[in-house]
């Protein structure tokens, strides 16, 4: 699924009225329509609602879901507030259809007003503000907002196409916001959805089609996308009747330290269980009784150091692909090793942990790192290795810059992964949940796609495919066990169940 910037949705929505035979007005109307089919799928006719409409377009959507609702038998009482002296043309004809049917479901606030605060079981709907919004909100409205944001305690609010403040590309750190507890947004993901700066404004986002047309989400370009499940089935490869284990490639995987071999163990399960068809685990010497028992598929390369891993035996052109950073540490003769490892095997491989930690503190390491290898930072380690930012915003930048100049897939982990590639393009993860902000979820990940690599995916496929299917599992260990109770370990266990779904 694409993502586009507010200029590119109004573009669409154009591009629609020009080349289908709908007015804009017919488009409002089925934008409308969807959202009300929506709210009464989830809250019963006894449910009176309360729509909060500003002057614009996004009022004329919260007019027309009025009219709707109450064409449904419910309660619906719209209230315009008049903080510009003109509205939209679509906002007059919706106003217009209201009051002639249901002159009662019409309040005028003028802008020297204060909202009400509404009775107990009103259900609010924020149709104040949308996409056009290019700067902070201030003055008379950025009061009504505080207003709307104080029911978010008492009351349940839906917002209309996005959170009244907020802007659809950027973050909303200095202006204020409507919070809500679900966001209808019309036919695509927002920029602004994604960003951890603005959790917690859009509570659960329901993405509605309303019928733009497809010939424009085909041609227009845009860097964001949104990871799908239709896209992660395109890319998965069944495996063939006549395969063997050396079908699937054979992966090195570089893990663990004295004190620190849990790491290597998850990676190593995590490895075998998303499909390797070879896994060898180059271990310090305090590990070697630990992998053998734990990882019994699992072939075991001791170091000549008891504590950490410092070189390698067997050349490192042997294998398909190699994993390397969970609990590994970071002392001196890891870090030689590592970059002399750079120098050996120019094929992608999957950086971890501290093996992104021993590349921050190495100047010109990164540069060495093989193109196409996968780095899976989390925010500190991003920090780290590419700076601090200002904003998420510049975040997105600062991580797009360095995959395409270094020719890596870099991600950024958190609530929505990022991951960004070297033709320029990001994709956006949806599944997973906090039940997985655990240590050891990371080690699973560079298990997963160290796997998905020695299987013969490009690093773009690994890595799209890897996130979603690791989110995925966390989802299901979630339904199983609960957020809480749902250890790194659960994830490795629910991977069969994220296949099976790939295969249907």
């Amino acid at each position: 699924m694409k993502i586009f910037t507010a200029q590119q949705i109004r573009e669409a929505d154009a591009f629609t009225i020009a080349h289908t035979p709908i007015s804009s007005l017919d488009l409002m109307e089925k934008a409308a329509g969807a959202c009300t089919t929506w709210i009464c799928k989830h809250f019963a006719p006894e449910t009176p609602v309360y729509i909060y409409c500003g002057m614009g377009n996004n009022g004329g959507d919260g007019l027309a879901i009025a009219r709707l609702l109450r064409n449904r038998g419910y309660d619906a009482h719209a209230y315009i507030l008049h903080h510009s002296e003109k509205a939209s043309a679509d906002h007059a004809a919706n106003r217009e259809a209201l009051q002639q049917k249901y002159p009662d479901a019409l309040h005028d606030i003028p802008d020297t007003a204060s909202i009400q605060q509404p009775p107990a079981g009103v259900l609010i709907i924020d149709a104040v503000l949308g996409t056009g919004l290019s700067r902070p909100v201030s003055g008379w409205l950025a009061g009504i907002i505080h207003q709307l944001q104080a029911l978010y305690t008492t009351h349940t609010i839906i917002a209309i196409d996005l959170p009244s403040g907020m802007r659809a590309d950027s973050s909303s750190l200095h202006s204020p916001v409507v919070k809500a507890h679900h966001t209808l947004s019309f036919e695509f993901y927002k920029l602004a959805f994604l960003f951890p700066e603005n959790a917690g404004l859009t509570g659960d986002v329901h993405v509605l089609p309303i019928g733009l047309h497809p010939d424009y989400i085909q041609q227009t370009p845009t860097p964001f996308h949104i990871s799908d499940e239709a896209l992660i089935k395109r890319i998965y490869k069944p495996r063939s009747p006549f395969a063997h284990k050396g079908t699937y490639g054979h992966a090195l995987l570089v893990a663990g330290s004295e004190g620190k071999m849990g790491a290597a163990i998850l990676s190593a399960k995590a490895c075998l269980r998303a499909g390797v068809g070879l896994l060898s685990c180059h271990v310090p010497k305090c590990g070697y009784t630990i992998i053998q028992i734990a990882v019994p598929p699992a072939m075991c390369i001791v170091d000549e150091q008891y504590d950490h891993s410092s070189g390698f035996q067997t050349a490192p052109s042997t294998y398909k692909v190699i994993g390397i950073g969970p609990g590994i540490g970071t002392a001196a003769g890891t870090a030689w090793a590592l970059e002399r490892l750079f120098e050996l095997y120019r094929q992608p491989m999957v950086l971890d942990a501290d093996a992104l930690n021993i590349i921050a503190t190495t100047p010109g390491l990164i540069d060495k790192v093989p193109a196409g290898s996968l780095l899976t930072p989390h925010p500190k380690e991003f920090e780290r290795l590419f700076g601090k930012t200002a904003s998420n915003r510049e975040q997105l930048q600062v991580l797009s810059h360095n995959a395409i100049e270094k020719g890596l897939c870099i991600l950024l982990k958190g609530r929505y992964t990022a991951m960004a590639f070297p033709d320029g393009s990001i994709y956006f993860n949806t599944t997973g949940n906090p039940g997985m902000a655990k240590g050891g979820s990371g080690d699973v990940l560079t298990g997963i796609l160290t796997a998905l690599l020695a299987q013969g995916y490009s690093s773009r496929e690994a890595m799209l495919m890897g996130v979603y299917i690791h989110g995925l599992s966390g989802d299901y260990a979630a339904e199983t066990l609960s957020q809480e109770a749902m250890t790194p370990e659960d994830l490795i266990d629910h991977l069969g169940k994220s296949f099976l779904g790939l295969r249907k």
